[in-house]
């Protein structure tokens, strides 16, 4: 009796070993190759990571994840509870009544140099979820249209033309306005200078 429990228990071991290992090749190697392989060919961009180069084919960055712009020249981002730091994606966990949140809007609304004659768009002082949010509305565009034409120089009907052109490239569904991508529109006005130098 003894060695019949014995072989079933052996045999169920060995049973369990093989469903063990098939699960492992087909959930963590096969199925993770073949999305992968489909990415590569229905959206090779986003598989890559939306990389952005330069006119020299240097990578600047993704056009999914935000960076941080403080010069007066180029438009800001949402705020960042995670300082702009992909490896670190999420919000801060504060509590929205708590002084620490309060702080941070405080300190936003004084960097944008905003008042209450001028108040700052809502997704100018709240940051993201992710805290990589690569987007902003396009009133909080506009709103900065003003500091980056001075800043550049440029006329500020040029500045908010180029706004609304990167917005309506990317008008998600549900979205009345468009977003603007900060990355793409900072890079889109740094070519309109270049190709005006030349």
């Amino acid at each position: 009796m003894k060695s019949t429990i014995f072989e079933n228990t052996g045999a169920n071991l060995v049973a369990s070993l093989r469903i063990t290992l098939v699960t492992i090749a087909l959930c963590g190697g096969l199925y993770p190759l073949a999305i992968w392989s489909f990415a590569r060919v229905a959206a090779p961009d986003l598989a890559s990571g939306s990389l952005v180069r330069d006119q020299s084919g240097n990578v600047v960055g993704s056009r999914l994840i935000a960076q941080a712009f403080t010069r007066p020249e180029y438009f800001w981002p949402r705020p960042s509870a995670v300082n702009y730091d992909a490896s670190a994606s999420g919000g801060s966990n504060l509590s929205p009544a708590g002084p620490e949140v309060r702080q941070r809007a405080v300190k936003s609304v004084a960097a944008f140099g905003a008042d209450a004659k001028r108040p700052l768009p809502a997704d100018l002082v709240a940051a993201s979820g992710s805290g990589l949010d690569p987007d902003i509305t396009l009133e909080a565009a506009l709103w900065q249209a003003p500091r980056v034409a001075q800043a550049r120089a440029m006329p500020l009907a040029e500045v908010e033309a180029e706004i609304r052109r990167n917005a309506s490239q990317n008008r998600p569904f549900w979205s009345g306005e468009g977003l603007v991508n900060v990355l793409a529109l900072n890079m889109a006005l740094d070519a309109m200078q270049k190709a005006a130098v030349r």
